[in-house]
């Protein structure tokens, strides 16, 4: 564990020292910030004390931010031939990837508690549902840690770092839109498999305040299948070089 540790420490560091940290921090709190209080369906034109119309605005800020941090995880660390060199330090290949990934989910998670304010000043004017907005939060986590697990994924079965991210893309979109359009056009058995393929079906069942183990099964089982496959990729690289 204290090697994962030292894998997270690195990349974060990283992330704050190429500046990506900061630019990803100040743009999804501006741009949640700025739909959240000031433009459309805000929360003073809904009149209830909620964060909903946050939470529904993270829910697509992130899914294309997630991509912009995963893209270089591994794919640098292939193309530089630096990941060989970390791999030679008695750290297993799962170590790396789990590293890489609670460096992300901290990111992440730091970017959600710059939100609070948004929580405590609604909470200021009114009655509001503390339960809902800690489940909110914690939908919004589960997903990140989801879409972290593909972006790594993605970004270990290549060197090119624009790909990894349109890769992210490509398969986020079946998770985020596509499963759910299906859920839709399909009734019976067919369209209820769709429907617990889509994120926004888990997702929005969480942020509503119901925490419900099939949702959370969902999500663990996601962030699993991401990181076995990031770790089958990277084990495959290795035997290859």
């Amino acid at each position: 564990m204290n090697k994962i540790w030292i894998i997270s420490k690195r990349e974060l560091q990283s992330f704050f020292d190429s500046l990506t940290a900061y630019i990803m921090l100040i743009a999804f709190v501006g741009f949640s910030g700025f739909f959240t209080w000031l433009y459309g369906a805000d929360i003073f034109l809904r009149n209830q004390a909620d964060l909903q119309v946050f939470f529904g605005i993270a829910y697509w800020t992130l899914f294309f931010f997630i991509p912009a941090i995963t893209m270089r995880m591994l794919a640098e660390e292939n193309k530089s031939c630096t990941i060989e060199l970390l791999l030679t330090k008695a750290v297993t290949d799962w170590q790396v990837i789990l590293g890489k990934f609670f460096a992300c989910l901290i990111l992440i998670i730091i970017a959600l508690i710059l939100t609070i304010p948004y929580y405590l000043t609604v909470w200021k004017l009114g009655p509001i549902d503390h339960g809902a907005v800690w489940s909110g939060y914690l939908g919004l986590i589960l997903m990140s840690a989801a879409y972290i697990s593909i972006g790594l994924f993605t970004s270990s079965v290549n060197n090119n770092q624009i790909v990894a991210f349109l890769l992210a893309i490509f398969i986020g979109v079946f998770f985020h839109i596509i499963f759910g359009i299906l859920a839709q056009s399909f009734t019976g058995s067919i369209g209820s498999v769709f429907s617990y393929l889509s994120i926004s079906t888990h997702y929005e069942s969480i942020s509503r305040g119901v925490i419900d183990s099939k949702d959370l099964i969902y999500f663990f089982s996601v962030i699993f299948l991401g990181l076995v496959l990031s770790e089958i990729s990277l084990s495959k690289r290795n035997i290859v070089d």
